[in-house]
């Protein structure tokens, strides 16, 4: 009884307010901006997934009950791409007492989609994997720290605290990444798979070929991009193609046989499985693992 008194003593003085009339409560839609927000939140508040592991994030549609929950949020955070197009209904559906959102997309550079045609009309749309930099993860973090500070000014240092503790591995990974170009034989991957990567490959200046434009609904590339990408890996010598996170891996399977190259996972680290979220993994845990799929793929 004594140990817990003590641990609930330190908590309160940790959370300040926030312990007191409530932990502050963070609804995250996907698994990116679910972890950068509970690292930054550490004890002193609640986050909550929306899209529940497994799930296909593409093709979400929310509850009532996930609706509720983004109302009775302290903060609402989302990346605001195209998967994310139901947000903006939803927050103009509370009549002026919508909760403190925070767009992931505001707090980096927004690149332009590769391989789509659009009306001029409609305007560029903007590829929303900006988490796969981990350049781009270090200043997600920051405006989650900043954004939680402001609405929880008591527990600011605690927020920055544990942003930057989250940033220092961060910066580690993107060392890592750095290293292993810069030591890799090769400038190039071929991903036989859809391709939500447009971000990493242009922190780390790497050239890129792919099955899919981004993460398109196609489940068959055409007969000319099999043979366009049978024919690089083959000129190119290249050991390693690719695929994401719960892939059929049918295409790759098709490019192995005709070219002997192996297949690894790179993780977009945009969903995980129950598996993966029972046994812990975060942003970098799973970004480790890329580190090393691509030390094989540059070989």
């Amino acid at each position: 009884m004594k140990k817990l008194f003590v641990f609930s003593v330190i908590l309160l003085l940790l959370c300040g307010a926030a312990a007191a009339e409530g932990v502050i409560s963070v609804t995250a839609t996907d698994f990116p901006c679910y972890d950068f927000a509970r690292q930054v939140v550490g004890d002193c508040g609640e986050v909550t997934m929306l899209i529940h592991p497994g799930a296909e994030v593409h093709f979400y549609d929310p509850s009532p009950s996930d609706i509720l929950m983004i109302g009775q949020s302290d903060l609402f955070v989302y990346i605001g791409g195209e998967s994310d197009a139901w947000v903006d209904s939803i927050l103009s559906g509370y009549d002026g007492d919508s909760p403190e959102t925070l767009r992931m997309m505001d707090a980096v550079d927004a690149v332009e989609e590769e391989g789509h045609e659009h009306a001029e009309a409609e305007g560029p749309e903007y590829d929303e994997h900006i988490w796969t930099s981990p350049k781009n993860a270090r200043r997600m973090v920051l405006a989650l720290a900043d954004r939680l500070s402001g609405i929880d000014p008591e527990n600011a240092e605690v927020y920055q605290a544990n942003a930057d503790a989250y940033i220092a591995q961060i910066d580690e990974i993107d060392a890592a990444f750095e290293a292993v170009v810069r030591d890799g034989a090769r400038r190039e991957v071929v991903f036989a798979d859809r391709f939500p990567f447009l971000y990493f490959v242009r922190a780390y200046g790497l050239d890129y070929a792919a099955a899919f434009a981004s993460c398109t609904a196609e489940t068959e590339p055409t007969p000319q991009t099999m043979m366009a990408l049978i024919q690089r890996v083959n000129d190119d010598h290249i050991p390693v193609i690719y695929t994401i996170e719960m892939s059929s891996q049918a295409v790759a399977q098709t490019i192995a046989e005709e070219t002997g190259a192996r297949i690894l996972t790179m993780h977009s680290v945009q969903s995980v499985t129950q598996d993966e979220f029972d046994a812990g993994e975060t942003y970098v845990t799973l970004m480790w693992k890329n580190v090393e799929a691509l030390r094989e793929g540059l070989r």
